[in-house]
């Protein structure tokens, strides 16, 4: 058994992922067959783009490695926690204090560093975590174990569109913030006291290019090393406590 085995609850075969979907279960994402066709298929392809629920295909071989020959072509991975809609997240945070943070990932695929970033958001206080449906980290029991639990406590939206949802948030009075090293303005430079949207990026790429036009402003970590980089959770563990200092003078 493989690691993402032993780190998601599964379903395969038509019937009982189709059911899973019907009867409301939260399906984190769904890997078809390579050339699957069929009625079936169809009818389960769009279901999920009627959920929004993020789906792959792979080669046969991986799909038997969960089904052992019985999967009928189709795997469907089992959400370890309840989402929210960020319009509800927002409109709670707002409701709870004048000046929420949140952050929002665009391309941070690790679940470790994913979970270390949840587990330092929980104890900064901030109000939620804003997820892009596809090209993010899987939450799944190791991401839930490694942020302490955290991702059991702290609100996650899961949103098809990072741009949109930044559209959003700038409606809604909050700044977004992009964490970046190609600016000269540091970290120390952006008033993390207002209503934030942290942007954080992945490791090897950074924010990219769309959503980083939308930031209203960059923030960039000191840096005296030779390395030059920082590992992602580490920057936003960073970074978040400079808001936190901010807000607390």
């Amino acid at each position: 058994m493989n690691q993402e085995q032993q780190t998601q609850h599964y379903l395969f075969g038509m019937h009982p992922v189709t059911e899973a979907l019907l009867s409301g279960k939260k399906i984190e994402k769904i890997l078809f067959k390579q050339g699957l066709e069929g009625d079936r298929f169809r009818q389960l392809m769009e279901m999920a783009q009627e959920r929004q629920i993020p789906v792959q295909f792979v080669p046969g071989e991986r799909i038997d490695r969960y089904g052992k020959g019985r999967a009928q072509g189709v795997v469907a991975f089992l959400a370890q926690i309840d989402y929210v809609d960020l319009e509800t997240m927002v409109e709670r945070a707002l409701e709870q204090e004048e000046n929420p943070l949140f952050i929002l990932l665009d391309g941070v695929s690790d679940v470790r560093n994913f979970g270390a970033i949840a587990r330092t958001a929980e104890c900064a206080g901030v109000k939620g975590l804003i997820l892009p449906a596809k090209g993010g980290a899987a939450i799944n029991a190791d991401a839930v174990k490694t942020s302490a639990g955290a991702l059991l406590r702290i609100p996650t939206a899961r949103v098809p569109n990072l741009k949109m949802a930044l559209y959003y948030l700038k409606e809604s009075g909050f700044q977004v913030v992009g964490a970046t090293e190609k600016t000269e303005d540091l970290m120390y430079d952006v008033d993390f006291r207002k209503p934030t949207a942290l942007v954080m990026g992945s490791e090897g790429k950074g924010i990219s290019a769309p959503v980083l036009a939308l930031c209203d402003a960059q923030a960039r970590i000191p840096m005296a090393g030779e390395i030059g980089s920082l590992n992602v959770s580490v920057a936003t563990s960073i970074l978040l406590y400079e808001a936190v200092r901010q807000r607390n003078q």
